[in-house]
């Protein structure tokens, strides 16, 4: 068999069993067996499962992964997220659609605490909706708002998905965690734009005016613990102090301690907060496990090798290249999760894209690339006919139609193309402030 024809066939398994129904890490766990049993036998395999597991999960850096999902679920449990969107609220009240702009600032501040694009969207939703429907916000609009507003979960650092591809490509998390702020706040921005455009042009979706809160102190009070945590987590990370892990276990801590004083913190909370981390960093290390064999069977067939030697041979223009690359992914993420999409093909692409000149060094192009692609895999997250995001809050909120909710984030898709192709060609946004991270 060719070793095309052995690409294909492996593909053609992980996306059989994906359309079975198939838990993802155990399709690509099938699909590399399947591979590797092809090209190399039973005990090549045998000897790289019995070596890789330890491997990948003895690496100091991939502890940070459980800190900062425990770092989030402390929040979502703390009762934090409620004093963000009250503070948000307050401050966007003034503007049309003021409630829906209140509600991004604070999956967008929540997000800088938590890592999680689910969770963010969930744990925001909870507190904003019902406030969005009883001042008359659309159905369309409040469920749109809130499941783009969670994408903001992953863009602003700390983001689970950068310390994947950082740990995968062997980058500096706190340098990729640096070029992700600008373009984070740029997202946050684009969606409040979309929403102040929208409401304009479909003006049965808002109320004509929102009423004007006043920002209290005790507003300001309850944001205090989040601005706090943030700046021992990163000011720590950029001065110096500690690493990315440890910053994310002070982070843990500090978090942990913010919800104690909110005194929301209950023992079913507390042990909710473990159990959760477990399960989501063991489906995290699960995929994993089934992306390493099934890249190690693709490697074997040097595909990935001679497409990027193909590629470099074509005389494309290397930004014609990462466009078509990043509208792959968009393609992807209709059937699967933005973790599962970084861990299967970043060992492919990422050869690739090194391997084209974009006029920047080496380092500036892979922190560059790596902000490219979790801003495209974000946009998967509303985008259908999967949308996870969509799910989850159209889930939360009843009676609103599954349609509904996809028309309602198609302003923020929008919003999410110019954000795309202005970080596409203008790589400078990115990098500007990893130059400042020594």
């Amino acid at each position: 068999m060719s070793p095309l024809a052995l690409t294909g066939l492996i593909f053609g398994v992980m996306l059989l069993l994906m359309a079975i129904r198939t838990p993802i890490a155990i399709s690509m766990f099938a699909a590399g067996v399947v591979g590797y049993l092809l090209q190399a036998g039973w005990a090549p395999l045998s000897s790289f499962l019995n070596t890789q597991a330890f491997a990948r999960f003895a690496s100091y850096d991939l502890s940070v992964i459980p800190l900062f999902i425990l770092m989030g679920q402390f929040a979502t449990q703390g009762g934090i997220s409620r004093a963000l969107f009250q503070f948000a609220s307050a401050v966007m009240s003034r503007f049309r659609g003021g409630l829906a702009m209140g509600s991004v600032a604070a999956c967008a501040a929540f997000g800088a605490i938590c890592g999680s694009s689910v969770a963010t969207a969930a744990t925001i939703t909870a507190v904003a909706l019902p406030e969005m429907k009883r001042h008359g916000y659309s159905g369309r609009l409040a469920t749109g708002t809130l499941a783009a507003g969670g994408t903001l979960g992953i863009l602003i650092p700390p983001s689970v998905p950068l310390v994947i591809y950082a740990i995968l490509t062997e980058q500096n998390i706190a340098k990729l965690f640096a070029a992700a702020m600008i373009p984070g706040l740029i997202a946050m921005l684009g969606y409040i734009i979309a929403i102040a455009v929208y409401v304009r042009l479909f003006p049965g979706h808002a109320p004509e005016h929102d009423e004007p809160e006043r920002v209290t102190l005790r507003a300001v009070g309850g944001i205090a613990p989040i601005a706090i945590i943030f700046i021992i987590v990163f000011g720590g990370i950029y001065g110096g102090i500690f690493t990315p892990t440890e910053g994310a276990a002070v982070g843990a801590a500090a978090t942990f301690l913010a919800a104690l004083l909110k005194r929301e913190m209950t023992w079913q909370k507390f042990k909710h907060c473990f159990y959760a981390t477990a399960e989501a960093s063991a489906m995290i290390f699960l995929i994993f496990i089934g992306a390493d064999l099934m890249n190690a069977a693709l490697a074997l067939t040097q595909v990935p090798a001679q497409l990027a030697t193909l590629v470099g041979s074509w005389g494309i223009s290397p930004l014609a290249v990462v466009t078509a690359v990043l509208l792959f992914y968009v393609v992807l993420g209709a059937v699967m999760d933005e973790l599962s999409m970084i861990l299967l093909t970043i060992p492919i692409f990422f050869p690739m894209i090194m391997g084209l000149d974009f006029g920047m060094p080496r380092e500036s192009v892979a922190i560059w690339f790596g902000i490219m692609v979790l801003m495209t895999v974000g946009f998967g997250l509303l985008a259908p006919p999967v949308g996870l995001n969509v799910y989850v809050v159209n889930g939360l909120a009843k009676n609103v139609p599954i349609g509904e909710s996809y028309r309602g984030v198609l302003p923020f898709l929008v919003s999410d193309v110019f954000r795309t192709a202005l970080l596409l060609f203008f790589p400078a946004i990115s990098l500007w402030l990893v130059k400042y991270v020594g």
